[in-house]
């Protein structure tokens, strides 16, 4: 075999073939379960290693001792600090979605590591979803094309991808027992195709079951979800791991496709696939072929990976910290930037204009890569905001900074990790079959809730008595100004993992001051960073507002370099911002963040579906996203192939004085639908980047799917004959070009 050759399929299937003979019972018990926090069982004997994991959303995280929470305290473990998955969903970028995760595989790789648990590419259904800045975007278009180009750069390392959560995890309360209701169109048009996508476009290694229940069954236990869906439906051949304490019931978990179980206890030999598997085995409740499905899928991956035998000379060896690393980042960061309002053309900045630079927020100087739960990271640096405006300026102009508002100090301690906390709601009462005590774990949440309320009250009479002295200190530094800049928004004391967000408000009083400052200075920049949308009751009032997702390492340099345009922003929203909560579907139906049990009953219409149907005009909608530039649409033709594809041309031109890059975005909207359908929905788009003055003509593709919805009569896609109002666009409600296409 050539160096770096990998092993075809039939020949990897006779090698573990030739494993599966020699491996007993206890080494394949061994396997298929966690030996240390991060790190499957291995078989010495055999030459099998363990598969050591990572959290890595957005870096490789810090290393933990093996049978505790609290990091190993090495110095050699800080790594480049990637933007969140809702920073690179924003770039609209398929090229840019595939350099990160390369970069993504290529440290987790530097780090040892043979799996990345990353993507995150779960649906954002409610806008105070904790976990909303590690997924992508509301719509499942734009989440499936940009998960597949992910995936394939962090595999190109010989590292695995770990696509999550499987499926429809979309709130952190309860986020353990949580029962969500919903019905099969839903589920197969709006959550699964992107891990779909994932899976059959990106060739997912692995793919992670999630810690909810779908319909009455843990997803880590769901024959319906892995067997049928994922095995069946979609052909997978890798491995399934569990979220870490996602398995509850031996038996059924033993079952299904679940393949490789991981939990946050030390007790490695009573997780349910170590003893309490055996022992269902040896009463002959459970046959071992189960098991023996279980470890060739993880061996398959292993030598997918080059993990085995004389392939492993040829693994590559990955690197973290790499200078190109950091370059990609500074360029996804750019790119990730939304200008959301900019009336007056305040910004560009004109640096030689500029004596003094009056800069306020907690955000502007706030370092976010060390929080958010499993997405924090220990990285080698972090460029501010703040700093980035410095080292762009140099001396010559006075930055001069001012907090503005009183964010809590909350020092991180590891005396209780929270992650294994938040499985302590879970009693045992046979082997292998933890159930929750209903009334024991109400009471407990009532208490909880009860003492959280009380501490957020503490927390705000806190933040109102100190802001009183920093709002005056603010109001008096923008007055003599050339420039003033406000960076607030939120942090991840808000947005983590654990729990969700109570409302869609700016916290630490920020609306007030925001007013506040706009009264003295109208022509103030409000920049905000954030993880999920805020309401902005003053929007109306601001001539400027700059929106940033948590961009990574370089977002100083970037925030910098699209402040003095240097950089003309291109990001547009890959989810609704609403004015305010109660105009969201959730926020109608008060069907999130319950405990015990939610109903999916928006089912379709969530995001800018639902604001479409209900003529509800949002804050920002779903693809806005300004330019220093502007562009113009033309030309739209189509060509119908019968039965087969619909082919889009349509020019856009740069109509203003600077080079910039447009987001082209495609909706197909039915004209007289046989089933209930949005209004219209994205089904491709493009990122064209151009001279001023400059031209260029945009080809798409629509295929049978883009028309297609789900049929569970059928249990299959359809697409009915009929007209189709193709919509060419700005943003989804920004539409420049129509036609009607026909299907026969």
């Amino acid at each position: 075999m050539r160096p770096g050759a990998k092993m075809d399929s039939r020949k990897i299937e006779k090698e573990i073939d030739k494993i599966m003979k020699k491996l007993t019972l206890d080494e394949k018990l061994a396997m298929i379960h966690g030996a240390t926090l991060f790190k499957s069982g291995a078989v010495e004997r055999l030459g099998i290693p363990g598969i050591s994991t990572s959290d890595g959303p957005m870096g490789v995280r810090a290393e933990f001792m093996g049978d505790r929470w609290i990091p190993a305290g090495n110095n050699d473990d800080m790594v480049s600090y990637l933007p969140s998955n809702s920073a690179l969903a924003s770039t609209w970028n398929t090229v840019l979605a595939h350099d990160m995760g390369h970069v993504l595989g290529a440290e987790a790789r530097g780090r040892g590591k043979d799996m990345i648990l990353a993507p995150g590419i779960n649906i954002k259904r409610d806008p105070r979803c904790g976990r909303n800045f590690e997924y992508m975007s509301e719509d499942p278009k734009l989440t499936a094309t940009l998960a597949a180009p992910f995936v394939q750069g962090i595999q190109e390392n010989d590292v695995a991808a770990c696509v999550k959560h499987f499926a429809v995890n979309c709130q952190e309360t309860d986020r353990l027992m949580v029962d969500e209701e919903i019905d099969d169109r839903t589920l197969y048009e709006v959550y699964l195709p992107a891990f779909k996508a994932a899976v059959q476009e990106g060739n997912a290694y692995s793919v992670m079951g999630a810690y909810n229940k779908i319909n009455g069954q843990h997803c880590c236990e769901s024959k319906n979800l892995l067997d049928l869906i994922l095995r069946h439906e979609w052909g997978y051949d890798g491995v399934v791991i569990s979220d870490w304490g996602g398995v509850h019931k031996t038996r059924e978990a033993a079952e299904c496709s679940m393949d490789l179980e991981m939990s946050v206890f030390p007790d490695f030999e009573n997780y349910k696939f170590a003893n309490p598997l055996k022992e269902c085995i040896q009463k002959g409740e459970v046959s071992e072929d189960r098991i023996d499905a279980k470890v060739r899928n993880l061996l398959r991956m292993m030598y997918r990976l080059k993990m085995l035998g004389k392939q492993k000379e040829n693994r590559k060896t990955g690197a973290y910290n790499a200078p190109e690393h950091r370059e990609a980042i500074l360029r996804t960061a750019e790119e990730s930037m939304i200008l959301l309002k900019n009336e007056k053309n305040t910004l560009p900045l004109n640096r030689k204009k500029i004596k003094k630079l009056v800069v306020v927020g907690q955000n502007a100087a706030k370092i976010h890569s060390d929080g958010g739960g499993s997405a924090e990271i220990k990285a080698l640096y972090e460029i501010c905001p703040l700093m980035g405006l410095k080292m762009y300026l140099g001396g010559n102009v006075q930055v001069e900074y001012v907090k503005g508002y009183h964010v809590p100090d909350k020092p991180k301690t590891f005396e209780q990790n929270w992650q294994a906390a938040s499985l302590d709601e879970l009693e045992n009462t046979t082997v292998g079959q933890a159930v929750r005590d209903e009334e024991h774990t109400e009471e407990n949440h009532r208490k909880g809730e009860e003492e959280r309320l009380a501490r957020i009250e503490e927390e705000k009479a806190e933040i109102h008595e100190k802001n009183e002295k920093l709002f005056a200190q603010a109001l008096e530094a923008v007055k003599d100004a050339d420039a003033v800049i406000f960076v607030g928004g939120l942090n991840h004391d808000i947005d983590s993992e654990g729990f969700d967000r109570s409302d869609m408000k700016l916290p630490y009083e920020q609306d007030i001051l925001i007013e506040e400052l706009l009264k003295v200075r109208e022509d103030m920049i409000v920049a905000l960073i954030g993880g999920a949308p805020v309401e902005m009751p003053w929007r109306n009032k601001a001539q400027t507002i700059l929106w940033s997702y948590y961009a990574g390492m370089e977002t100083g340099n970037a925030f910098a370099r699209i402040i003095f345009g240097e950089v003309n922003p291109s990001g547009k929203l890959a989810e609704t911002f609403p004015v305010q909560y109660e105009d969201c579907a959730t926020g109608q139906n008060g069907q999130f963040g319950k405990w015990g049990s939610i109903k999916l009953e928006e089912g379709l219409y969530y995001g800018y579906r639902h604001f479409d149907r209900q003529r509800i005009a949002p804050a920002f909608c779903f693809g806005h996203g300004l330019s220093y530039t502007s562009f113009e649409y033309s030309g739209l033709s189509m060509i119908a192939e019968k039965g087969k594809n619909v082919k889009l041309t349509f020019t856009v031109k740069n109509t203003g004085k600077r080079a910039g890059a447009e987001i082209a975005q495609v909706y197909v909207a039915p004209i007289s639908p046989q089933a209930d359908r949005p209004v219209k929905e994205l089904k491709a788009y493009a990122k064209i980047e151009l001279a001023p003055g400059k031209s260029r003509k945009v080809s798409l593709t629509l295929t049978q799917e883009d028309f297609a919805y789900f049929d569970v009569h059928l249990h299959d896609f359809i697409a009915d004959a009929g007209d189709y109002e193709i919509l060419v666009g700005a943003s989804c409600q920004d539409i420049r070009l129509k036609g009607i296409a026909t299907l026969e």
